[in-house]
């Protein structure tokens, strides 16, 4: 269950103070014998626009499965950031070859280095999937924790995910345009239900707005998820390497346009760029 580690999370936010110098916990947390749920991998894949039931994973969907270990590590008082506000910047996803509900999944989940970032200090956690001891599955994943810098950098800069106020365009010409999605206001709890990531600013506006968003966000993995079911014509590659910079958040109720050309692919509100990635 994840709401007592939630809970833990939430009690410890408020007595870390994040810093690119602080130390990592430097164990892993490791889990055998993981199989996806039928019925949560049925309602994941038709929330992410994948058909249901799906015998092959969804690309994106180990993430889920590994969540559970990642939550584990961060909302432990070793991990230095904290948990609530806590915005996901980026996931680079390496897959060797498809899974299925048949395979038997070792996990493991580690905070991998800290880094510096213009509006506070970033994370890199690295989930690990492994079948019969052999690499499956790898995501690299950087979560951002918001607090005062030194630097003064323009909010409109690239790398502001987190900046509700300050719309960052995009200065590359735009991808052609392949499809438009209303994206209701109850979107964060339908995903934070099949996935377990119930962050407060996903939720309700009243929540939201107390960690500095005007209204609910939609989940950055809902929204990669999402494109990358769209890019792959709602099937799963053998073998993939995915590449996803969540750039601007997603208001809920909202209306986005999903972009692609070739490799790349974005989401867009309007003129600005809420994600960007590539898929080879």
């Amino acid at each position: 269950m994840l709401a007592p580690l939630l809970l833990r999370g939430a009690v410890l936010s408020p007595f870390k103070r994040p810093r690119a110098d602080a130390s990592l916990p430097g164990d892993r947390e490791t889990r055998g014998g993981v199989r996806p749920d039928a019925v949560q991998l049925a309602a994941y894949s038709r929330l992410a626009g994948y058909p249901a039931p799906q015998h092959t994973l969804p690309l994106p969907y180990p993430h889920v499965l590994g969540f559970p270990l990642a939550m584990r590590l961060m909302t432990t008082r070793a991990f230095p950031l904290p948990l609530l506000g806590l915005v996901h910047t980026s996931i680079e996803i390496t897959q060797h070859r498809a899974l299925t509900t048949d395979d038997s999944l070792e996990l493991s989940v580690h905070a991998a280095r800290l880094t510096p970032h213009r509006r506070g200090t970033e994370a890199t956690l690295v989930t690990e999937a492994r079948v019969d001891g052999t690499p499956v599955w790898t995501s690299n994943s950087t979560y951002l924790a918001r607090h005062r810098t030194s630097d003064t950098s323009d909010a409109s800069d690239t790398g502001a995910p987190d900046a509700p106020t300050a719309p960052r365009k995009s200065d590359a010409a735009p991808l052609p345009a392949r499809a438009e999605w209303q994206l209701p206001a109850d979107l964060g709890r339908r995903y934070g239900a099949v996935s377990g990531d119930r962050n407060p600013i996903h939720l309700h506006p009243l929540t939201a707005r107390v960690l500095g968003f005007p209204r609910a966000i939609a989940h950055g993995m809902w929204t990669a998820a999402r494109c990358i079911a769209e890019h792959t014509e709602y099937e799963t590659p053998e073998s993939a390497r995915v590449q996803v910079d969540f750039k601007a958040p997603v208001l809920l109720p909202g209306t986005v346009t999903y972009a692609a050309d070739g490799p790349g692919f974005e989401l867009r509100g309007g003129d600005r760029v809420h994600l960007s990635g590539t898929l080879r």
